[in-house]
């Protein structure tokens, strides 16, 4: 079996860390290709050292001497490397690396936590180390280039039938580092799952996968121990956070499972995700629960609505030019709701509202805010009668008023938008009523 094995900031935060990495590469020989991210918090009161390589640029861009930051970086590593009694001769290109802080563009910068964390990691399996830039091929707009990238890896693989390599990062055509988005590193493992053709995916975090609900919330949660790309795609979007979203996008295509387990706790089944699962009768109605505040509803109403024509495509050329993205748009006869999130019209809500009322002429339009929303995710739910009875039940129950609810047409999803002061409450009732 063909394994990518990647490894969270939080896997490669301490020596401790790096043993138990070690442990689960040596337990399973098809281990082979290994993608570290940055080291991460070793405690709670650590910053993780991305964290530290951005606040050192923030320190030069406002004329702060960033060498005291770059030291708390230079020390962590050189922790590790001292505690596992590493041969990697590091000091001298994190000594050249602090000296170039001021010369270096910000994703170059940040990419070096990615990078030192990947040559110790190489070090102590005794694999060789392969940089990112070498593999991993990005355009300027920090797209993907799939066929050369697929190209650079035949190249390694000539020389190395085994490796450790960085995540977060690639090379632009003209030989520049670029970084991609936080947790990147989840995307860097999917891309090389999609090149290689891997036969599976390894995730390896600090928790032991997916869970039905964010256990700050509901205590003790159940495991999700199968879930489908489109149902991870619907939870990861609404706030389950364990997997970077667009990680799914590379391996989708071939159908290329995911494991998503715990470094920690390796005995733990974990989260498997799947294009399809074959219908389960007996399956659990609903796979997960996830949610986010900070959403408003922009509520309009015009009579005979549903006669005339351009009535909503107008409201949505006006947010089209502020450049607003749109959540949700639930409609009926006289009146719909654009569902929004609170952050991208704090500065321009009421132009935005102006320029509505002056291209549709709305009887009325009203905002309602703060909302939170809720998604109910599973793939079984289509296929079972009274799920929506079952949802308003248990919110009428738990003193929760409805402010907004949405289907989407793949009917694996029902939202609901709640008050925000509602939201905790209303998430403990879903989890309480589905989940048994």
């Amino acid at each position: 079996m063909l394994k990518i094995t990647k490894f969270g900031g939080s896997s490669c935060a301490s020596a401790e860390q790096f043993r138990k990495v070690k442990a689960i590469i040596e337990a399973d020989p098809s281990r082979r290709f290994v993608v570290i991210s940055a080291a991460g918090r070793k405690n709670p009161k650590d910053n993780k050292i991305t964290d530290l390589l951005y606040l050192c640029r923030a320190h030069v861009d406002y004329h702060v001497d960033y060498r005291p930051i770059f030291e708390i970086i230079r020390g962590r590593f050189l922790e590790i490397k001292h505690e596992l009694g590493l041969n990697t001769p590091i000091e001298d290109e994190l000594d050249a690396c602090a000296e170039k802080v001021p010369d270096l563009s910000v994703d170059e910068l940040v990419s070096r936590g990615e990078y030192f964390t990947s040559k110790l990691m190489a070090d102590f399996l005794g694999f060789p180390f392969v940089d990112a830039v070498d593999v991993v091929a990005m355009e300027f707009d920090g797209t993907f280039n799939i066929d050369k990238t697929t190209e650079n890896l035949k190249k390694v693989l000539e020389k190395n039938d085994r490796f450790v390599m960085p995540g977060f990062y690639g090379r632009t055509p003209d030989g520049a580092v670029k970084v991609m988005s936080r947790g990147g590193s989840d995307i860097s493992g999917s891309i090389l799952a999609r090149c290689l053709r891997a036969d599976l995916y390894e995730n390896w975090t600090d928790v032991s996968g997916f869970l039905m609900a964010d256990p700050r919330i509901v205590k003790d949660p159940k495991n999700i121990e199968r879930i489908t790309y489109a149902e991870l795609r619907e939870l990861s979007y609404m706030g389950a956070s364990v997997l970077h979203e667009d990680a799914i996008f590379p391996i989708r295509e071939y159908n290329i499972p995911i494991h998503v387990l715990n470094t920690n706790r390796p005995q733990d089944p974990g989260t498997l995700v799947l294009d399809k699962i074959d219908d389960e009768v007996d399956g659990p109605l609903i796979t997960g629960i996830a949610g986010k505040k900070g959403f408003l509803s922009i509520e309009v109403v015009k009579r005979n609505m549903s006669n005339m024509v351009g009535i909503v495509s107008g409201a949505l050329d006006v947010l089209r030019k502020y450049e607003v993205s749109i959540e949700h748009l639930p409609s009926g006869i006289d009146s719909f709701n654009i569902v929004l999130a609170k952050k991208d019209v704090e500065h321009n809500l009421y132009e935005i509202l102006a320029d509505i009322k002056e291209r549709i002429a709305p009887d009325s339009i009203r905002v309602t805010e703060p909302l939170a929303l809720i998604a109910i995710v599973g793939r079984n739910m289509n296929a079972r009668a009274g799920s929506s009875g079952k949802l308003f039940t248990a919110l009428g129950n738990a003193g929760v008023n409805i402010r907004m609810i949405s289907q989407g047409s793949s009917e694996i999803d029902i939202i609901v938008g709640v008050a925000n002061a509602d939201f905790d409450k209303a998430v403990r009732a879903l989890y309480q009523s589905f989940a048994r």
